[in-house]
């Protein structure tokens, strides 16, 4: 079967559940464009219209196709296009009040169909976003619960949810690009690369937590055949020139940062550990010299994104993630985005709810419940 130019086997690819047949519909590409390009040569709107109708009805009724519209032969030319996206497209042109306007419609339907339109930093195509839904494009992200399927764990202190990694990769790199992570704690960022097909590279300071997290990024199947590599070390001195000059790859097209929240959480005893900053201001000094280890071999025009959260601190709000921000902008950076995550529950305050609000209101403070995505590009 041929999808997109490029030839699949249709038996393989479901057994790697790349497709959902209650989302999913395989149609037959020349005879949907055949279909598409009919209509946009009539010239009365009332008759597109019926066209179109006809098209949506085999879309959603596959029984009443008569033209082979839905084709899943795998000697024909087919493509896999998401179901209600597709109907949507449909059902704009079925309501056009202007020839126009269907026309415009069915053509941006065709380029869907026929062409792929990527950017220079992702495999999205443009031409058919609207089967993007899984991307988070505002900058409020409600994450009810952190995906614990494969090979992640929610056991280790301070990891993140692999939902953040998976959303950065998704928007800021291609396949087979290449990912750091300098905190990797658990392998959090390069289970999700196993799982994208990017290339990682992680940096870990504690070898007991390395060993660990290399032994769950061997439990991800690796369909995608990429590399991952964790360097145990500290990541202001660590050489990342060496580790990608093995892999002959000079510089990386994303940088993911989830540091320490300073000394919330104690990650171990040594004074390398940004959790063991005497101060504020040794904490952000620290992290800036993680900066200048790590974004020399970031690309020019790519992204780093930071996960990051306050503090409080003898009853003061400590602002850890606009000190952080500033931090990086006198850098040769620009900020893109302050992304707002809900933070709903942490190992240490979990089945401890009321004793949390009965001490916000004794102490006059608010009970953290969201953390940062800081987002920067580096300037070209």
């Amino acid at each position: 079967m041929k999808t997109n130019g490029q030839v699949l086997d249709l038996s393989v690819d479901l057994e790697k559940e790349q497709y959902d047949w209650k989302k999913d519909v395989i149609v037959n590409k020349p005879k949907l464009l055949e279909k598409v390009e009919e209509a946009e040569k009539l010239d009365n709107i009332a008759r597109i219209k019926k066209n179109i109708f006809l098209i949506k009805l085999v879309i959603n009724y596959p029984k009443d196709d008569t033209d082979g519209l839905i084709n899943i032969d795998q000697n024909g030319e087919t493509m896999v296009l998401k179901r209600d996206a597709l109907v949507e497209e449909l059902k704009q042109i079925e309501e056009a009040q202007t020839i126009e306007r269907a026309r415009y419609y069915l053509d941006r339907l065709k380029k869907g169909i026929s062409e792929i339109k990527t950017s220079k930093i992702n495999d999205i195509n443009l031409n058919r976003w609207k089967e993007y839904q899984e991307i988070l494009t505002d900058s409020l992200w409600i994450l009810e619960k952190r995906d614990t399927s494969g090979a992640h764990i929610g056991s280790y202190w301070g990891n993140f949810i692999p939902q953040i990694p998976n959303q950065l990769m998704l928007r800021y790199t291609k396949k087979e690009d290449w990912v750091i992570d300098p905190f990797v704690g658990s392998g959090t960022t390069l289970i999700e690369c196993r799982r994208l097909g990017r290339n990682g590279i992680g940096v870990e300071l504690s070898p007991e937590v390395a060993k660990e997290a290399k032994n769950l990024i061997k439990k991800e199947n690796n369909t995608h055949n990429i590399n991952t590599e964790i360097i145990t070390g500290d990541s202001r001195k660590v050489n990342l020139k060496e580790t990608l000059y093995k892999f002959g790859v000079k510089q990386v097209q994303l940088l993911i940062m989830h540091p320490p929240y300073h000394n919330i959480i104690k990650f171990s005893r040594s004074n390398d550990d940004l959790s063991n900053a005497p101060t504020t201001d040794d904490f952000v000094k620290m992290f800036g010299e993680v900066l200048d280890n790590t974004t020399p071999y970031l690309e020019k025009g790519r992204y780093l994104g930071i996960v990051i959260g306050d503090k409080y601190f003898k009853g003061t709000w400590i602002p850890l993630g606009f000190y952080i921000m500033n931090e990086v902008l006198k850098r040769d950076f620009s900020l893109k985005s302050i992304i707002v995550k809900n933070f709903e529950e942490t190992r240490g305050k979990r089945n401890q709810k009321e004793l949390w609000r009965y001490r916000a209101l004794v102490g006059g403070f608010y009970i953290f419940k969201h953390e940062y995505i800081l987002l920067f590009k580096k300037k070209k």
